[in-house]
Formats: C-alpha cells, sequence, structure tokens
C-alpha cells in the first residue's frame, strides 16, 4: 500500500511539473527543443538519498532543453533508485530531480550523440531543511534501520560518532555488549565475529579492541548486525557477524575532511586528530587517511576470594588501580581503484599502524585465615608496555558481465600483526604477624608475539529467473602463530630465566572452504535462500620448548536456510536455521603462564576443541519498522574462561577451557517510537535463558538465568540547528560459563552542530553520564570457594571534536566519464 501511494503522488507530481511548466512556456518564448537527427544518446543514473546511501524511488526527473522551461521528457526512478532516457537527440539538457522531503536538484548534461550511453553514475538528493515563520523543518535521519537479513546502524556523521572510537560506537550497536577484554555479546550470546569491509580481522578480543581504539570512529560509514549469515560467509562466529564498513569515497574531483578532537576521563587527557583526502577522475578512485591518538584508560576494582581448604579456611581481599595510555604515529590507510572498462576494476588496499601502550596495576593484597585478621599484606606495582604493529595488504578484481548482476570477484589478503611485550613486576611481603622484614620479590616477563595470515578466495554470482540468484565460492587461508614468551627472576643483577613458566609456541592454521547458495521465491509468497559451506580445517600446535606437538584435521558443514514468508504487505515472517563454529583463538592455545600478581594467574591450553552450534531463530516484521525475533541456540564444546581454585595455596588459576554444553534461548524486540516531531528513537529489548553446564573439581555445576536488556537510542532536532543523540541500556543480572554478573546500565550522550553550509562539525560527547558502567562478577565454584570481584573501567569521560569537510573539484555529480569520451556537467 506504502508503495503504490508513493507510486501515484509521483505520477501526480510528474504530471502537475508538465502542466506547470507547460503554462510557463506560454509566457516566454523559448528555444526550439533540438530534432533528432539519428545522432542520439541514452541518459541513465541512480539517486540515492545523501546521508544513507540508499536508493530513492518514486522520485521525479525531467529533461529540459538548457535556456528552456520546456520539459521534453519526464520519468519517475524504480525500487532500485534507477531512471534512463533513451534516444536523446544530441544536445545540452538540464535534468531536474525532485522529491517530497528532499532539496530540488537540477544538473546540466551534454549528450553527444553516436548512440552513446552516458551513465550520471549516483546522484545524491540531500534531506530538505526549510524555514517556515522562523520554525526549522528538517528531516531526521534514522540512526538504526532494518533490513530483510540484518540490522543496519548508520554512524557516519551521527553525534556519537564524534571524538569516540570504532570500539566505542561498535559498544552501542543495538543488542551488542562488549566487556572489558574486547569480548563481544549479541543479544545476549558470545562467540561473534567482527569483519571489516567484509573481511575477517583474525583477531584476539584484547588485538581487536587495540585495533578498533586506534581507529576513529568518523571514518566508519554503518555497522551490519547479521545474527544468521548466509553460507557465502565463513562460518567463524557462533552467534553471528558485525560488519564494520568504513566510508567510502562517492564523489569525483578531490574531497576530504580534517579533525581534532580531546577527550577526559577525569584522570587523564587524550586526544585524537587526523584526517582524510579522496581524488577521483577518469578511472582512478584513491584515498588515503591518517589517524593519530593518544587514548587513555584505567580502573578500580576490589577482588575477593575465598578459599575453602581442608585444614583451614583463607581469606583474599585486593584492591587494585590501573591506568594507561596509548599512542603512536599516524596510522595509514590507503587504496585505489582502477576501472580497466565500463565492466572491470581492479584495486588495492594498504594499512600500517603502530602504537606503544604503557600501563600500570597497583594493588594492595590482604591474607589471612580470618576475614577481619589479615596475616599478610603484599604491596605489588605491575608495569607493562607493549608495541602492537598492524599491516594488512589487499587486492581485488571485479568482473561484471552484463547489465543483469553477473559478477565475478577475487581477493587476495595478507596481514602482520605483531606485539613485542615486556612487564616489570615488584612484590613487597609484609608479614603483618611478625617481625620480619619485607621480602621482595621482583620478576620480569619478555612476551614477544605475532601472526602471519595469508587468504584468496573468489566469489561468483549469477541472477536466475523468478527474482533467482546462484552465489557459490571457495576461500583458502592460512595463520602462522609465532610466541616466544620468556619468564624470568629478577631479584639480581642479571635476570634469571625461569624454565617451568617460558614457552615458544608456534601454531598454525589451514583453512580451505567451498560454497553454494541459491535465493529465489517459491510461489507469490514467500522467498528462499538455502546454503551449504564445506570447511577443511588443519592445526598444528608445537610446544618447541619441550617438543610437545598437538595436530587436528576436521571436515565440517554448515548448513543454512532462511524463509521469507510475506503475509501482508505489512507484515512478514522469517525462517532461519544456520550452524557456526568457534575456533580456539592462538593466544589462548599458548601453555603459557601469564603473571597477574602472585596469587593469580592465566595460562593458554594447546588442548582447547573448537565450539560447534546449531541457531534457529523465528523473525516477525510489522510495517518494515518493528520486529520482534525468537532464537535458540544449542553450543557443544563450548569455549570459555574458567577459574581454577588452588586452596592449599590460596591461588586462582585462569584458563580457556571446553564448558560441556550450553543453549541459549533469546526474544529480540525492535520498537521505534515517534515521540515529537523532531524526536524519533529506537528501542531493542533482549529477553534471554542462558544455561552452561560443567564439571568442576570433580563436581557437575549447572549456571542458568533468565536476563534481559533494553536498550534506546534517541535522535532529537533541537533549535538552531543542534542534534543530540542519547544511548541507554540496562541489562540485568546474567551469567556466562561460571561467572554470574550483576546488573549494570549506562547513559551517552552526544550534540551536534554545523557550520558553514555543513562543512564544519562541532560535536561534545560525554560517555557514561551517570558513571554506572561497572562490573561486579560472582563466580560459581561450589565447595564454598568464593572468587567475586567488582571494578570501574573509567567509562565515562568528556569529548570535543572538531571536523571540516573541503571538496576541490566536481562532484560525482558533476562529472561523469563514459566509453567514449569525458562528458561534463554541473549541479547546484
Amino acid at each position: 500500500m506504502k508503495k503504490r501511494l508513493l507510486f501515484f503522488l509521483g505520477q501526480l507530481c510528474l504530471c502537475l511539473y508538465f502542466n506547470g511548466v507547460s503554462v510557463a512556456q506560454e509566457k516566454a518564448q523559448a528555444p526550439a527543443a533540438p530534432q533528432p537527427t539519428g545522432s542520439e544518446g541514452k541518459l541513465s543514473g541512480i539517486l540515492t538519498d545523501s546521508l544513507t546511501g540508499k536508493p530513492i524511488a518514486y522520485a521525479t526527473v525531467a529533461l529540459l532543453q538548457q535556456g528552456s522551461t520546456q520539459a521534453l521528457n519526464g520519468t519517475l526512478t524504480g525500487q532500485d533508485g534507477r531512471f534512463t532516457f533513451s534516444q536523446v537527440p544530441a544536445g545540452k539538457y538540464n535534468l531536474a530531480i525532485s522529491f517530497i522531503g528532499y532539496k530540488t536538484k537540477t544538473l546540466q548534461v551534454l549528450v553527444t550523440g553516436g548512440n552513446a550511453d552516458l551513465q550520471l553514475g549516483t546522484i545524491r538528493l540531500s534531506p530538505a531543511a526549510t524555514q517556515l515563520q522562523e520554525v526549522n523543518v528538517q528531516t531526521l535521519r534514522p540512526t538504526i534501520t532494518q533490513e530483510a537479513d540484518r540490522v543496519v546502524m548508520q554512524v557516519e556523521g551521527s553525534a556519537l560518532a564524534a571524538g569516540n572510537t570504532a570500539y566505542d560506537v561498535l559498544a552501542k550497536a543495538p543488542g551488542v555488549y562488549v566487556d572489558q577484554e574486547g569480548n563481544i555479546q549479541l543479544n545476549g550470546r558470545s562467540g561473534i565475529t567482527v569483519m571489516l569491509d567484509g573481511k575477517l580481522t583474525y583477531l584476539s578480543a584484547r588485538d581487536l579492541r587495540t585495533m578498533l581504539e586506534g581507529m576513529p570512529a568518523e571514518n566508519i560509514k554503518n555497522i551490519e548486525v547479521i545474527t544468521h549469515p548466509s553460507a557465502k560467509y565463513d562460518a567463524e562466529g557462533s552467534s553471528g557477524i558485525l560488519n564494520i564498513n568504513l566510508v567510502k569515497n562517492e564523489q569525483r574531483g578531490m574531497n576530504g575532511s580534517v579533525y581534532a578532537g580531546t577527550t577526559y576521563n577525569g584522570h587523564l587527557f587524550g586526544y585524537s586528530t587526523g584526517g582524510r583526502l579522496n581524488y577521483k577522475a577518469g578511472p582512478w578512485n584513491t584515498f588515503v587517511t591518517l589517524d593519530m591518538a593518544r587514548r587513555v584508560g584505567g580502573r578500580e576494582a576490589t577482588f575477593t576470594r575465598v578459599f575453602q581448604g581442608e585444614a583451614q579456611t583463607i581469606y583474599f581481599d585486593q584492591v587494585a588501580t590501573g591506568s594507561y595510555h596509548v599512542q603512536g604515529p599516524p596510522a595509514v590507510r590507503l587504496g585505489a581503484d582502477y576501472s580497466l572498462n565500463e565492466r572491470q576494476s581492479i584495486g588495492f588496499m594498504a594499512y600500517y599502524g603502530t602504537n606503544f601502550l604503557h600501563n600500570d596495576f597497583l594493588t594492595d593484597t590482604y591474607i589471612g585465615t580470618s576475614p577481619s585478621q589479615p596475616e599478610l599484606y603484599i604491596d605489588a606495582s605491575n608495569y607493562v608496555t607493549n608495541r602492537f604493529t598492524n599491516r594488512t595488504a589487499n587486492l581485488h578484481y571485479l568482473a561484471k558481465y552484463d547489465t543483469l548482476g553477473t559478477m565475478l570477484s577475487a581477493d587476495l589478503d595478507y596481514a602482520r600483526i605483531t606485539n613485542a611485550g615486556e612487564a616489570n613486576f615488584y612484590n613487597y611481603y609484609d608479614s603483618l604477624a611478625s617481625d620480619q622484614p619485607i621480602i621482595k620479590d621482583f620478576l620480569y616477563t619478555h612476551t614477544p608475539n605475532g601472526y602471519d595470515i595469508y587468504s584468496a578466495k573468489v566469489d561468483y554470482s549469477r541472477p536466475l529467473a523468478k527474482d533467482g540468484k546462484l552465489e557459490l565460492g571457495a576461500k583458502a587461508s592460512r595463520v602462522i602463530s609465532d610466541n616466544d614468551s620468556r619468564f624470568y627472576f629478577n631479584n639480581s643483577e642479571a635476570p634469571v630465566l625461569d624454565p617451568n613458566r617460558t614457552n615458544h609456541f608456534v601454531y598454525t592454521e589451514n583453512i580451505f572452504a567451498a560454497y553454494l547458495n541459491w535465493s529465489g521465491k517459491v510461489g507469490e509468497h514467500f522467498k528462499v535462500q538455502a546454503g551449504l559451506r564445506a570447511e577443511q580445517t588443519q592445526s598444528r600446535g608445537e610446544l618447541r620448548t619441550t617438543g610437545q606437538v598437538t595436530e587436528r584435521t576436521y571436515l565440517n558443514l554448515f548448513p543454512s536456510v532462511f524463509v521469507q514468508q510475506k503475509v501482508s504487505d505489512d507484515y512478514e515472517l522469517n525462517y532461519s536455521y544456520s550452524r557456526r563454529i568457534e575456533r580456539p583463538n592462538y593466544g589462548n592455545l599458548n601453555p603459557f603462564i601469564f603473571y597477574r600478581d602472585p596469587y593469580t594467574w592465566v595460562q593458554g591450553n594447546p588442548y582447547l576443541r573448537p565450539q560447534l552450534s546449531h541457531a534457529f531463530g523465528l523473525r516477525q516484521v510489522f510495517k518494515q519498522d518493528y520486529s520482534l525475533e525468537l532464537n535458540y541456540q544449542l553450543n557443544h564444546d563450548v569455549i570459555a574462561e574458567v577459574p581454577v581454585i588452588d586452596a592449599e595455596k590460596a591461588t586462582t588459576l585462569y584458563y580457556n577451557g571446553n564448558v560441556d554444553d550450553a543453549q541459549n534461548l533469546s526474544l529480540t524486540a525492535v520498537v521505534p517510537i515517534k515521540i515529537l516531531k523532531n524526536w524519533e528513537t529506537r528501542n531493542t529489548l533482549v529477553v534471554s535463558y542462558d544455561e552452561y553446564s560443567t564439571i568442576v573439581n570433580a563436581a557437575p555445576i549447572i549456571n542458568s538465568q533468565w536476563s534481559y536488556m533494553l536498550q534506546s537510542n534517541h535522535t532529537i532536532l533541537l533549535p538552531f540547528e543542534l542534534r543530540m543523540e542519547l544511548n541507554g541500556a540496562y541489562v540485568a543480572e546474567e551469567v556466562y560459563a561460571l561467572y554470574i554478573v550483576k546488573p549494570r546500565w549506562w547513559v551517552h550522550a552526544g550534540i551536534k552542530k554545523s557550520f558553514l553550509d555543513e562543512k564544519l562539525d562541532l560535536s561534545f560527547n560525554v560517555n557514561d553520564v551517570f558513571k554506572s558502567q561497572r562490573i561486579a562478577v560472582a563466580s560459581k565454584l561450589g565447595g564454598g570457594n568464593v572468587n567475586d570481584f567488582d571494578q570501574y573501567l573509567f567509562n565515562r569521560y568528556y569529548g570535543v571534536t572538531l571536523r571540516y569537510n573541503f571538496s576541490k573539484g566536481q562532484k560525482v555529480e558533476e562529472r561523469q566519464r563514459n566509453s567514449l569520451e569525458e562528458l561534463r556537467r554541473t549541479g547546484n
């Protein structure tokens, strides 16, 4: 009904337009229209929203002779925003484009004839902002939109993006929660794969956080939340995919932006600065970005542990404070695309970024057999430095074989990721029950590690009859991980190697994959997509310190089925099933003991098995905006952090193990509400049930809990053309593996003002306004043992950012190249 109404309004506008210009030409003498001479051309283009990039359907496009108000021809854009004028005589023309809620655009075009096909490319309309009786009426751009198979969160140009990092914005996506280690949950489920422009990052949670914290949010166009990926995507990620799409150049000529900002978290100042330069001319499209930042953070925490031993009970109480800053030279990302002809293009992209981390973690620990009478005090000061370097390169090829959409693409990728870290641990033991002197114990670790990643893939797609589509492809990847981690006693003039806590671990992994995916209509009301992906994994972990080798080879099939049922114009149902995998992280396979304090260690596990998941989904969509989605997920060999208590030594060892099984049931509702004309909200409610079963100290443990998360995003247009965005969330008590996570909530706010015809943007934002985003966790261990902690990660900070957008030369609407010659046009 909505589409029919738009079509009717478009036709009505078109008729009124031609009627108006006919009256006008009776009042003014206009030059005669060019007559057909046998030398004719064809005009075509695509109309999109300048903010969202989505096609605009049923817009009016009129063809007029230059110097005249006489309309020679007119048409409406299709569902995909395309329009075409055939058999246009050679000459100079104006294109008048209009649509309700957008600014009218007029373009000058030159048709040379000779049956030339003049492709005008993408033409972008800007939302209207009109002044009526001193009341400013603007069009609200939706921050979050819902598509058939994903939810898209628009980032580019938003107030919350200014001054924030990609990591900050990712944590604000609907249904997403990111913990302090960078682990991500989606709709209450862990095991999320993060992709960058459709490519796997291959990073551990910590390295991923480091990379995203070094990327300004202004470089992101949008974030796609894909809860049930098709067979085309890698099977990695048991709970779905978060795809971060970076801003791409869509204008001809030279354009770009520069920005500078600062943040303050109540303890330390940070900054960010950089810029982007794009140049598009002829067959070339090139870009380069430079980003430099000083990121700051820290935490305040308390740790409480009770060790129930056979002879006695030991009480452990610790207060910790920490701070860090990360900075480095500008990170550089550059790339270029070259059009070989109208149907083929090649390109490359390269990235280099490095930064230096300085982190201190200071703890005061009291230990005793009575909670109120400690017998030992430990003053521990940990100082960590690390250099993180990320180098990536990509070569790609794209061929379009016909106008129907038959395409072939190929990619070659290489990445080199390294961490060169070292740490000093200074421990002072004071016996409170005696007059013994303070004992010093100094330790030192050197932990260099790196990953080399090679990947090649090819994808082919071909349209079929009845809106069908066939996709197939293959991919091969190889990962080599080298961790040479050394542990030293540092109590003498020269450090002494501790062979019991030193490891050199090398891990290689080869994955060979192929997929077949089909989609099409079945009857009048059903669309079906079905696919099968096969992945062969070969892995080899070698602990060179001892000669221990662990090898695995396994083949997995990953089917996926999606059915879309259109019940009516305002209501549809989507059914889905997919099988996914989550392989062990390379760092978690290294059995090296990572030191936190004298009583807390972290150790890798070379025997980790991959986690396999079955995911079922049913989603209802009302009026294309409201949705209610029911998901059930069954996981086998769940990979999770497990604390191991040694009551006699009062120590806690954390390692990643395979929790036997887990299941998750979730209900997700997305409800947009328009509170006022200039105030819109999009609200997400997730109700979930999690259950984990495992064995700890020879006793079975089941950890289960009902939970819910409410997230609300607000976009408000204020007087004086101010744009405000609010993001708030509340997460009820939930469970993960052996942990019980207490309730938490937060509110983020941002406000933005544009100047100089929207070329200059000034933004101010506050993260965690009420300083409420605390993390309080208890462990379900049994036997009277306790392992609880409560910490705040300095999430509240204030930021100010200034960004200037510039353009020199012609925009993509003003300059285009066809197969015969360069054609010019100018717009207003």
